[in-house]
């Protein structure tokens, strides 16, 4: 292999091996990059909801957590655009005649072939087009690992969302969130709080307050699509480039393989591959000899990492947990750790749970225990969703769903937020609930007390 004629006849003066390790730098670089960004978001709404939360607690001490959050719903989020654009397709499709394509047996990759052999079928291609970039860059998890695909490298989940749509559609049933009726009782909170306010210094700093954390709130949420969902997806899709291209060098056996090593072993790879490619045939890379037995090692030991159960806390607890990203976001209190390290009682025994009372209103159900992404199109119409946690692309789901139950998170987590913006009951932060509750027993969700009860 030789270099381009470019490097000599303009004058670069650089190869291409130093190019790739530049830009392997200037990839870890732009995720430290991108991860200022997102505490710079984070911090800046957490600062003002705490501060917010903080007045209300001690100028009305008898006020609820919830009822707190509640006073902050009806966020306007970018986080809603993806399930949005979804929604615009559906009723697209059906308006254009195609649902029927929709509702078939067929693989996206088939829908699409057969839509490009109709006129409405392009104008549907045409509106999809102008949808998926950016809003199709959504993680089907938090966007932390690589194995969370996005929607727009694996189009069946979105495809699946559109086929929920399209029933809706056809039924003549809203997709729209309440905003309206969660506007006027956020208002009517607001003002009746204001008014309990004995002086026009407390009335003034609770203006201030309330404006701040309105406008900053919604970056709780919108930092998550730019930063784990947009930028995540395009970051672990360019270390797979670069895992082809080690491929190609015989130094990895799958393009995925170099996800079993840390960031820092990458650069001892890339310098072998460069320098024995620089000195030529006569002294061969260590690398197709070396990572490959590594890379087999390494996915011995992660298998024993799955097969262990490990407990629900590791080391020494704090005494006393204070810290509020912890407690807002995790759900994770002085109560909660006890609960998980305390004996646990066998499955049969167990039929009452305990956790945050995220989002009010009391509803009876079946429930649905989802584990995974894959597994949501098990679930149906007017069941509860019991899983471990929501992330947003399962945004959709909660247009079918009566209430939420999840064993992480707190009051600001995305099960809480989203549950408060549809109006639907939510207990966040059970611990237990998807080990506890299984698929079809009927169950009932207080999210006014936050109390889970496994009815049979």
């Amino acid at each position: 292999m030789y270099e381009a004629d470019s490097v000599v006849h303009e004058g670069i003066g650089l190869s291409s091996g130093y190019k790739l390790l530049e830009a392997y730098d200037e990839l870890i670089l732009n995720m430290y990059k991108a991860w200022q960004y997102h505490f710079e978001f984070l911090n800046l709404c957490y600062l003002a909801y705490l501060t917010f939360f903080d007045f209300c607690k001690k100028a009305f001490p008898d006020i609820g957590d919830q009822t707190i959050a509640r006073l902050v719903a009806g966020a306007e989020v970018i986080m809603f655009r993806p399930e949005e654009e979804i929604g615009k397709l559906a009723r697209l499709a059906v308006d254009l005649g195609l649902a029927p394509l929709f509702k078939s047996d067929l693989s996206p990759e088939q829908i699409m072939a057969k839509l490009q052999e109709t006129n409405p079928g392009k104008d549907w291609l045409d509106a999809f087009d102008k949808a998926k970039d950016p809003w199709f860059y959504l993680s089907t998890g938090t966007g932390f690992y690589h194995t969370h695909v996005s929607w727009i490298d694996d189009l069946r989940i979105p495809f699946e969302h559109l086929r929920t749509y399209i029933d809706k559609v056809e039924k003549g049933e809203s997709l729209a969130r309440p905003l309206s009726r969660i506007h006027a009782e956020r208002e009517r909170m607001v003002q009746e709080y204001r008014e309990l306010l004995a002086t026009e210094e407390d009335k003034k700093t609770f203006d201030q307050l309330y404006t701040t954390v309105r406008r900053t709130y919604p970056y709780a949420e919108n930092h998550l699509f730019y930063v784990e969902h947009w930028h995540h997806t395009v970051f672990w899709n360019r270390m797979r480039e670069l895992g082809r291209l080690l491929v190609e060098h015989k130094f990895l056996e799958e393009p995925d393989d170099i996800f079993y090593f840390h960031r820092f072993d990458i650069p001892a790879m890339l310098y072998d591959l460069v320098t024995a490619w620089a000195v030529g045939p006569g002294i061969p890379a260590a690398g197709p000899t070396k990572w490959p037995k590594e890379v087999r090692w390494r996915k011995e030991v992660f298998k024993k990492f799955r097969e262990w159960s490990p407990p629900p806390a590791l080391g020494p607890t704090p005494e006393v947990i204070t810290e509020p990203f912890t407690i807002m976001l995790w759900g994770i209190t002085d109560d909660s750790v006890k609960a998980w390290l305390a004996p646990k009682p066998a499955a049969g025994e167990v039929k009452e749970l305990k956790g945050f009372p995220a989002s009010p209103g009391v509803v009876e159900g079946v429930a649905r225990v989802i584990k995974s992404v894959e597994a949501l199109k098990e679930l149906e119409t007017g069941e509860i969703l019991v899983c471990p946690i929501t992330t947003p692309s399962w945004a959709p789901v909660f247009t079918k769903i009566k209430a939420a139950v999840t064993d992480i998170g707190g009051m600001t987590s995305h099960a809480a937020i989203v549950s408060r913006e549809y109006g639907l009951p939510a207990i966040v932060g059970t611990g237990f609930g998807t080990q506890y509750i299984k698929t079809g027993q009927r169950i009932r969700v207080d999210g006014n007390t936050g109390m889970v009860q496994i009815l049979e």
